[in-house]
Order: structure tokens, then sequence, then C-alpha cells
């Protein structure tokens, strides 16, 4: 055992694009701190992050409907979709300020123009569909939104999904072309190359195993050093806990009354990927569809472009599964050990409230390859088994809490920060829209945890990101502004997207 010690301003445990989001906005703000990394794994972004491990969607609520729900008076609610879509444009500009300031280059290695869409079937869901649109276009975060339910022009914009389609039921669909794939696994590694240029200190293979308050209000952190097996002690006046779904076990170590009920329930994914060019180059859009009546959010079928190691590709799903795994590289243990005094009446609850959630994912546990291509076929009505294989994508801990609205062991579908009083803890949980909103998410809990020094860093932060503190859906112009001015600085012009 070793009895090497440190001391550091910041530790971010998690080498994800949040903490890397959090340790780049962090050096800019202050960058006399301190500021040590610490990674289970041998290298950055490789659990939630990675590419391979989510859909790559720049969340920005143009083409998910699950952001819009139909109120009981027949109008469409925009909230969440405004807000979203402001949150986005939030990581866009402070993407652009680090390619401006060439702290990371070549941004179409992790971001590429895409449009994004949204396909209904059926007269209720077009009507629903066409709402949506006269809503959202009143909006100038949504400018340039088109509708159509005229099949000839759905062959246009959609010639692989609506190829061999022989239903009778009307179909529509929205399309936008500011839309976004985002690959987040090579984000987070330009951004932790990028951290390490600014001399911040990242230990992969260590696992933090115990974190306990010192008499002087620091933390102290007992770290395992994976390659040779010695523990050492380390020490900060602030940690921020960024490791997925390994975060909640750490909230849980620190002791704060702030992470007191919070429970988690683990789901799986799985997705098809094509790599065959001849069909991958039929389609060109992210295009999501509708939940069935009584499946959750997260089941929300799409197909998406993606852009990964240069190389297209689609993807179908998500088919959702089971373990009990927090991390894909977790324990089967992860479930149960969470489960504590504190949180079992929660965690009870959810399992009570959730008969439907339950039944989903037995139901989907027990699809065949045959059964999963049967639901590929509603978007590619002449899609062939043997051009599509299975990949198995990350772990999502969705968050179980009591709420004002449904009581106790209500199951979250989000991302939540949870931070001390005091400010010297935070922790991130939850799933979607995640990366998406990583800016926006980092600059609330700065907000939060560093309150004594925001005035002096404003300054900095409108730099960095122009429209922070400023509502987007008021300001029209603002909004033309920043988005000509992130897509020229990310490569996301018009001229590239009809390429």
């Amino acid at each position: 055992m070793s009895n090497k010690q440190g001391t550091t301003d910041v530790i971010l445990i998690g080498a994800g694009v949040m903490s890397a989001t959090l340790g780049s906005l962090l050096k800019e703000l202050q960058p006399d701190w301190n500021i040590t990394v610490f990674e289970k794994l041998d290298k950055p972004g490789e659990e939630s992050s990675n590419e391979w491990n989510n859909a790559g969607t720049g969340h920005s609520a143009l083409c998910e409907l699950n952001y819009t729900p139909e109120k009981s008076d027949g109008t469409i609610d925009i909230t969440k979709a405004i807000k979203i879509n402001d949150q986005f444009q939030l990581s866009r500009q402070f993407w652009s300020y680090l390619v401006n300031s060439n702290l990371i280059e070549n941004p179409s290695d992790f971001i590429m123009p895409i449009p994004h869409m949204s396909l209904v079937e059926g007269d209720k869901n077009v009507n629903f569909l066409k709402k949506r649109f006269e809503a959202l276009s009143k909006s100038p975060l949504f400018e340039g939104m088109e509708y159509s339910d005229d099949p000839e022009t759905l062959k246009e914009w959609i010639p692989l999904i609506m190829e061999g389609r022989t239903s009778s039921e009307p179909i529509a669909a929205t399309k936008i072309d500011s839309g976004t794939d985002v690959n987040f696994g090579a984000l987070t590694r330009m951004l932790f190359t990028h951290l390490q240029n600014q001399g911040v200190t990242i230990h992969y293979q260590h696992q933090v195993k115990n974190i306990k308050r010192g008499n002087d209000g620091s933390w102290e952190l007992k770290v395992k050093n994976l390659q040779n097996g010695t523990v050492e002690r380390h020490h900060a006046k602030f940690i921020f806990l960024g490791a997925g779904g390994g975060s909640l076990h750490l909230l849980q170590k620190t002791g704060i009354p702030e992470g007191k009920g919070i429970g988690g329930f683990p789901v799986s994914g799985l997705f098809m990927v094509c790599n065959k060019p001849e069909i991958v180059e039929q389609h060109h859009a992210k295009i999501y569809g509708k939940a069935k009546v009584g499946a959750p959010p997260m089941s929300v079928p799409h197909l998406d472009t993606r852009y990964i190691d240069n190389k297209k590709s689609l993807l179908f799903g998500p088919f959702a599964g089971f373990s009990p795994k927090f991390l894909k590289t977790g324990s089967i243990f992860d479930l149960i050990t969470s489960v504590k005094m504190h949180n079992i009446v929660n965690m009870i609850g959810a399992g009570l409230k959730n008969m439907a959630l339950t039944k989903y994912l037995i139901q989907q546990l027990l699809l065949t390859k045959e059964k999963r291509m049967e639901e590929l076929r509603e978007f590619i009505p002449d899609a062939k088994s043997e051009d599509w294989d299975i990949v198995v994508a990350g772990q999502r801990v969705q968050v179980i809490e009591e709420t004002e609205a449904g009581g106790k062991g209500t199951l979250q579908f989000g991302t939540k920060v949870v931070h001390a009083a005091d400010g010297s803890v935070a922790g991130l949980l939850g799933a979607s829209p995640g990366a998406s909103t990583a800016v926006s998410i980092m600059l609330e809990l700065i907000e939060k945890c560093f309150p004594e020094h925001l005035e002096e860093w404003k300054p900095k932060i409108k730099e960095m990101v122009p429209s922070y503190d400023i509502s987007l859906k008021e300001n029209p112009e603002l909004v033309q502004e920043i988005q000509a001015s992130t897509a020229e600085a990310l490569c996301l012009t018009s001229e590239l997207q009809e390429v």
C-alpha cells in the first residue's frame, strides 16, 4: 500500500464528456486552478460518451416528438422543446469558442450537419405532427422547419423509407436542415487532449474507492491505482462526480443529505447498424418516429445517419435491454449495492409504479433479430436481415426519487445535477438529453457551486457563450446571429449540408 498524497483545487471523477466540459470551462475561467481527473478505464470517452454507446444526436428538439407533448385541450406544449434547443445553442457557442481560439481543431471530426426529421403514420399522428409544426414554427429557434404529407415530396426527402411502402395510412414528416450528428466520443477525446495541454493531470486506470469530508471541509479521496494495486489519498476543495452510471454510488459515498433518497434503475440499449454503402447512401437524416402507446420515452424509434471515423453508417433503434450493471464495464452487483435504507422506499415504489416498463423491458429482452427487423421494416419496408448487425450501446441509469408531482418512487427520464449545500461536491445523474446540453448543465453547476466567483467570471462566460443569461426565444436577431456564427465556426454551413 502506498502513502502517496495529493492536494488539488478540483477533482473530476470520470473522463466523459461532462467532466471534459466542466474542466474546459473552469480552465478558461480560472487558469491558475489545479485540476486532477481520475478515470477507471485506460482512456477517455469509453462509457456513455463513446460514439457507439449513444445515438449521436445533437439533441435540440428539432425531431424528438416526446419533447412536445399534446395537452388535454389538444394544443402542443413546446416549453421543453424550446428549453432544450436553447441549451444546445450554448453547447454550439462554447465549441465554436474553442475552435476559434485554436484550443481544439477540425470540428468536422466531431460534428456534422444532418437534417433532423420527424415521421408519423395514421390520421391522429399526422394531425399531431401538423399542430407541432405550426407551434414550433412560431419560435425563431425552429426557423426553417418544413412540413409535408405529400408522398411525392416525402420520396425526395426519404427515398429509402418510402421505397416499397404499401400502407394506405396517411403519412407525414417535418424536416429541418440545421440538425447535427455529434460524435461525443471524439469530442471528449479532443477536450481531454486540450486539458492535458493546459496542465490538467489525468490519471487513467485509477478507481475512486471512497470519499469522505475532512475536518477542514475539503474532501479526501481513497483512490486505487489499478495498474499496480497501490492506494493513494487525494484531497480537493471541490469534487465533480461525472462517472455516468457510476456517479450514484460515488454520491452515496459522500454522505451529503442532498443525495439521500435517490435511487437508480439501469437500462441497456441495442442498435441495428448498416454499413453497406449502397444502402447507407440512400438515407441522409436523423428521423424520429413516435413511441408506441404505453412505451417509455427512451423507446422512441429513430433511423440515424452517423459519421464515425469519417465513415457514414445507419443506426436504427434503440431496443431496450436490462442489465444490473450501472456501467457497461460495471459489476452485476451495481443495482443491488445501490439500494440503501434511505432510498429503499423510493426503489420499491418505482417498481410498483412502473409495471408497464418492466413488461416492456421483458418483451424487449425476448426479441429475436428477426423481430427487431420487423420493427425496422416499419421504417424501411425493404430492409434485409443480412444487411444489418446488432451493436450493444451503453448503460443509462434513470433517476428514482420522490417528487412533488409524482410522489415517492418517481422514475425520472432526464438529466439531474445533485450538489451539496456548500457547493463543494456535485454529481450528474440520469440520461438524455445529457451530452448535447453539457455546456448548459455545467454552467448551471458553476452557478450553484461557485457563486462567490460568478460576478468575476461573467465577462469570460459571455465571451465564450454570448447568449448566456439571455432567453433566445425572445431575441430572434440574436438567434440568427448565433446560428450563423456557430455554423461557420463548426463547418455546418448550408453549402456543406448540400454535399
